[in-house]
Formats: C-alpha cells, structure tokens, sequence
C-alpha cells in the first residue's frame, strides 16, 4: 500500500529507513585522509565520477600536501595530473585559487562552517556539503549532486532543478539528523538503482513509496 504523497515527511523517513538498511555503511566514495584533500577531491569531482577523481588523486595527494603546495603549484603541470577529470584548466584555477585563499586567511586550514567555505573559489554549497558532512560530521545542509537532483524529482520531494532550492526543499523535509546520510545513501541508490537513462523499478526497495515508479514501468524508461 503506497504512503499518501502529500505526506512527504513520512514517506522521507521510510525511504531513508530502507535504503540505510542497504547502505549501512554508506559515506563519500572519493579517497582522502585530510579536510584539504576531500575539499580538493571534490573539487575536481564537478561533472566526472568518484572513481576517476580517485585515479588522479592517488598522484595528486602524493605531490601536493598543503595549501600551501597547491597554492604555489605549476599551474601547467597541476593541469596535467588532473586533466582527466574533465574541465581541467577552470578546475586548476580554482584549486590554485582556492589554496591561496586558504593559506592568505586561514593559514592554510580548511575552515569549518559554510559561510566561510563557500567564499572560497570554486567551492559552493554541494562542496561544502561534502566536506563537513563526511569529513567535520556537522549536518549543515543536503549535498545535492546529480543523483540527489534526480532521484529527488523522482520522487517528488521537489519540482526545482537548481541545487540550492532542491537542498532547501529537502531540508524542508528530511530530518536534520539524516541530513548528511542522505546525500549518501541516496547518491549509492542512484548508481545501482535508480539511474539515470533507466532506473530498475522492478528491483527498487523503495518504489513503492515512489510516485514516478508506474510512470517508468509503463513507459519502459
């Protein structure tokens, strides 16, 4: 029996209950041991999977470990070690900027709260997100990346496609202490389950909490 749509907060909790269940030990996908190196990593994660950020880390981390290093690095050889993540010369500028920003105001550490993160070049909300969620453990907001953006729509929790408003919305709606598990989970649920091109409704443990679920079924997407 499906749970009434308009009730979202209740249908929030029983998805999240499911879907933790599958995930328990879902956290960010992308290699780091520092707050400098997941605010890097994630960074270069703009339009390119985790698992291609973490091959060009693993020569990243070796060569750079401070701000400092970042911030006085060879933009050109900085653009060949993270060239295959995508948009790599807008992405070094903003690594090189990022750092320098760091190192000019916070002597080179990463600060813990979003209005301070998100003055940072190249950072925005989703960046933020990642980093004190999964590395300082503090829910301040909803990462919302791709999947989170699609599966939210899916599942009617918003009818936004900007971020921003798709992140107010969710906190609208999901408790703040599932706040960081969410984009977790959720981002593990979209790559097994519900993608992108054709989400697998049939084995989805959630789709009966899902108003998009006959829409795809019936559709063959």
């Amino acid at each position: 029996m499906k749970i009434p749509a308009a009730d979202d907060k209740l249908r929030a909790r029983k998805i999240i209950k499911v879907i933790r269940k599958r995930y328990p030990e879902a956290t960010t996908a992308l290699t780091h041991s520092s707050p400098l190196d997941i605010l890097i990593a994630t960074i270069l994660s703009a339009q390119c999977t985790d698992r291609q950020v973490n091959l060009v880390t693993d020569e990243l981390f070796r060569r750079y470990k401070t701000a400092r290093d970042y911030a006085g690095a060879n933009r050109a050889e900085l653009e060949r070690i993270i060239r295959p993540t995508g948009f790599y010369h807008a992405k070094a500028k903003n690594v090189i900027a990022c750092c320098k920003a760091l190192q000019e105001r916070y002597n080179g550490i990463v600060p813990q709260t979003m209005e301070e993160l998100i003055q940072l070049p190249g950072v925005g909300r989703k960046t933020a997100n990642v980093v004190l969620g999964n590395y300082f453990g503090k829910a301040v907001g909803i990462v919302v990346d791709t999947h989170v953006k699609r599966i939210s729509g899916r599942l009617g929790f918003t009818t936004n496609t900007d971020p921003v408003k798709i992140e107010s919305d969710l906190m609208k709606i999901i408790p703040e202490k599932y706040w960081i598990d969410f984009g977790n989970i959720i981002i593990e649920h979209g790559r097994d389950t519900c993608k992108a091109r054709k989400p697998l409704c049939h084995a989805c443990p959630v789709n009966n909490y899902c108003p998009s679920e006959k829409i795809y079924r019936n559709t063959g997407k």
